[in-house]
């Protein structure tokens, strides 16, 4: 959802050459090509078929199968997205390559390719998130950042990043989903799975702090439960939850829950626009709510995007089952929310111009 504004306009200006390295961190079809398909991205130009493994054996294997790609196609930049193992692993192998040949840019002559972080800011403040590690070390050896929230400027600013690296740009996670929101609206999976006019709840988890520990995933569950009591839950399970799932032996009632495998993105966004709340561990969901217009409950006990608690229609609950309760009861009301600021489709665009300005500086 990231990659696929940027590509799509860096490859409609002639003077950049863009090519796009899948690494294979998300390999399921489910997680990885159902994406592609629908928000109409082209095939990898490479792809390196990583697979899964712990943090320390994906995140190496990544660098090393990354490293050839510098070789062979000695790049001027290299652009990641988000904060997942494949974030970290190609920022640090681009930040220690050196070119055959140097080149000329506004932030002088460089011998390696260019490091440029897009969501760079963005701080949970929890260490224990894997995620968290990530961010914070890809920030710190980025070249280029560009922001996607208001926080994430002060973030880096606190932590001694230069302020002519870093950019606020806006969300483009946003301008994937209002350019495929129309399209999204004419999915029939309300059909498909029975729902019909029926309202329903919608619900995500796939953080290891909640999936992971049986009694802890058990115990949220059953919190989830006395909520689809009131509202039926449509629940489409990561293929980790899955297998935490069947571990635990806890059922859930089908006369209550919707049970499905992961969704496509035009599927998933059309559930989330027509829910009554969405329920989630995920930040790209929060995000998502707010410019649906539709309340969310997370279930952590940080964000990393404060600017959907601030501005948007979040609400952080955690995982403790009365605060979680007290929160949908909240989300019944009326909602007031604003788009937040740069929200509004054309983040690609300014993070194309800006690096236009940056590696074209002397053309």
């Amino acid at each position: 959802m990231k990659i696929g504004p940027i590509l799509r306009v860096l490859r409609n200006r002639a003077r950049f050459v863009a090519k796009l390295v899948h690494t294979g961190q998300h390999y399921d079809a489910r997680l990885s090509k159902v994406f592609f398909d629908d928000l109409r991205i082209p095939r990898p130009d490479f792809e390196l078929a990583v697979g899964s493994g712990s943090h320390a054996m994906q995140t190496a294997e990544i660098m090393r199968r990354f490293e050839s790609v510098l070789r062979d196609e000695q790049p001027e930049a290299v652009l990641v997205v988000g904060d997942v193992n494949s974030t970290i692993a190609c920022a640090l192998v681009a930040a220690k390559f050196v070119l055959e040949r140097p080149f000329a840019t506004a932030l002088g002559t460089r011998r390696r390719p260019l490091t440029i972080h897009v969501e760079a800011g963005l701080r949970s403040f929890d260490d224990d998130m894997p995620e968290e590690v990530n961010r914070r070390l890809t920030d710190a050896i980025s070249d280029v950042l560009f922001v996607s929230d208001p926080a994430g400027m002060a973030n880096l600013d606190r932590e001694g990043v230069p302020a002519a690296r870093c950019f606020f740009v806006g969300n483009v996670m946003i301008d994937a989903l209002l350019a495929a929101r129309a399209q999204a609206m004419e999915s029939p999976i309300l059909e498909t799975l029975g729902l019909g006019d029926r309202p329903y709840a919608l619900v995500t988890l796939h953080r290891p702090s909640n999936v992971d520990d049986l009694d802890d995933l058990t115990a949220l569950l059953g919190t989830l439960d006395e909520i689809a009591h009131q509202l039926p839950i449509v629940f489409p399970i990561h293929p980790r939850t899955r297998e935490k799932l069947s571990a635990s032996g806890h059922a859930l009632d089908p006369r209550r829950w919707r049970l499905t495998d992961p969704l496509g993105y035009l599927d998933f966004v059309k559930l989330a626009a027509q829910a009554k709340v969405v329920l989630t561990d995920s930040g790209g969901v929060q995000e998502e709510t707010t410019v649906l217009g539709v309340p969310c409950i997370t279930l952590r006990d940080s964000t990393e995007r404060p600017v959907t608690l601030t501005e948007g229609t979040n609400r952080l609950a955690g995982t403790n089952r009365e605060a979680i309760l007290a929160a949908f009861a909240e989300s019944h009301g009326e909602q007031t929310r604003r788009v937040p600021r740069l929200w509004d489709g054309r983040a690609a665009e300014r993070i194309e111009q800006t690096l236009a300005e940056i590696l074209h500086a002397n053309t």
